[in-house]
């Protein structure tokens, strides 16, 4: 926080010389004239680059970051902050000292602390954050560039973090509907996992001991017991390779395209997939073009963020087609990917001239969509996935006690 060095009166009319911490001059000045002083001079401190560099470093080696990578969050938290005290009329270099100081990732403080000195040296934002792609990635240069040429940085910023709370929120439905069922799956093969190495040993040696004849569930679990503890570490291994193996593979165009042609092949799941591709194709398109992105240019954008390569395909021969002339809707509907519902409204759009209304509305309806969908999905599989584990126990359970079952009753009927 800056420091700075003020000469008022005071109600008495005597002079006082003092110097006091600020976020800015005119916040210390709201500040003293609360308090009741006449205001006479205020100016900052001015550091040496090199007393700033090292108090800096200093306050660096001082503070505890939350988190080391950059999270969703920190780039929500960041817009939200940004909009707000540009809005009230603070300095961008300003701003981005005050952000830089409540960041909580390790990472993005140092990509900020960049930033901000390259906004000190006379780089517009735009010009800053473009140097770091990893991050700030085309569809946030775009939008910086057409806020910094219209002068409505703060209104399209404002935009963007309304965008990417959108998307926060999204993830987090689609997030939830998923995590339950695979922590029961987890629990499920922990669970056996447990019984194959410690449990159903301990019961191999008593009932071999006893040496009485097994039911022939309780024989096969047994012998599938002993073949997983005794090669536990090879399968471990060889499921760790197909993992490994199929992550590679995906990474590649041609194992990427099969993937998600098999994705999409996939009955209901794969509509589903698609309607998220959809969504996230039009919230983009929606912002940018309400920013004022040309279409062509917000074309390009999303090819590359669309972050699926069937899609992106579409959208390269879609930007091809309204190169050459051809409204957005046409090319859309030849492709064949894009719902009719969502060709009909741009349709619309273009027709009225509302498109990026349109596209909000193509959105919100399909995230809506998606949500009901992840919701009533969470739902079903809960139950579901509560039977098969309460069964795989149960199996497990009675496999083992069986045989003790038909001891007691044997040692009682020969009692008799």
């Amino acid at each position: 926080m800056p420091k700075f060095r003020y000469v008022v009166k005071d109600a008495k009319g005597q002079t006082v010389v003092d110097t006091a911490e600020s976020y800015d001059k005119s916040s210390l000045i709201q500040q003293l004239q609360g308090q009741g002083f006449f205001i006479l001079k205020v100016e900052e401190e001015k550091l040496s680059p090199a007393k700033k560099a090292s108090l800096a470093q200093g306050l660096q080696k001082k503070r505890k970051f939350g988190h080391k990578r950059i999270k969703l969050d920190d780039m929500l938290s960041f817009s939200r902050q940004l909009v707000t005290m540009l809005e009230s009329g603070v300095t961008l270099l300003r701003s981005l000292e005050v952000i830089r100081s409540q960041i909580e990732s390790e990472k993005f403080y140092h990509v900020i602390s960049q930033i901000t000195r390259e906004v000190e040296r006379g780089k517009s934002l735009s010009e800053a954050v473009n140097e770091h792609p990893k991050v700030f990635g085309q569809f946030w240069v775009s939008l910086v560039e057409v806020g910094e040429a219209g002068g409505t940085l703060p209104k399209v910023l404002n935009k963007l973090a309304f965008y990417l709370e959108q998307q926060a929120a999204f993830r987090s439905t689609i997030f939830s509907a998923i995590m339950y069922p695979l922590v029961l799956f987890f629990i499920c093969m922990g669970a056996i996992s447990f019984f194959a190495l410690f449990v159903g040993p301990r019961f191999e040696d008593v009932f071999q001991q006893m040496n009485v004849e097994l039911p022939l569930i309780t024989k096969v679990l047994l012998t599938s017991f002993r073949v997983i503890k005794t090669n536990f570490l090879k399968i471990v291994v060889f499921i760790a390779g197909i993992i490994f193996l199929f992550r590679k593979y995906i990474k590649t165009t041609v194992g990427r395209k099969h993937f998600e042609k098999f994705l999409f092949g996939l009955p209901i799941v794969g509509h589903i997939i698609k309607l998220i591709i959809v969504e996230r194709f039009a919230s983009q398109m929606a912002l940018l073009v309400e920013s004022g992105v040309p279409i062509l240019h917000a074309l390009d954008i999303s090819e590359r963020l669309v972050d699926n390569l069937t899609c992106a395909k579409i959208i390269s021969e879609i930007k091809e087609s309204v190169r050459q002339g051809e409204l957005l809707a046409s090319p859309m509907i030849k492709s064949g990917f894009f719902p009719s519902m969502a060709t009909q409204m741009i349709t619309v759009g273009e027709e009225t001239g509302e498109l990026s209304k349109m596209l909000n509305h193509v959105a919100k309806f399909y995230l809506n969509t998606v949500e009901t969908f992840m919701k009533r999905l969470g739902t079903m599989i809960e139950p579901f996935m509560l039977v098969f584990m309460g069964g795989v126990i149960g199996i497990i359970v009675l496999a083992m006690f069986l045989p003790m079952f038909n001891m007691s009753q044997l040692g009682g009927a020969g009692g008799g």
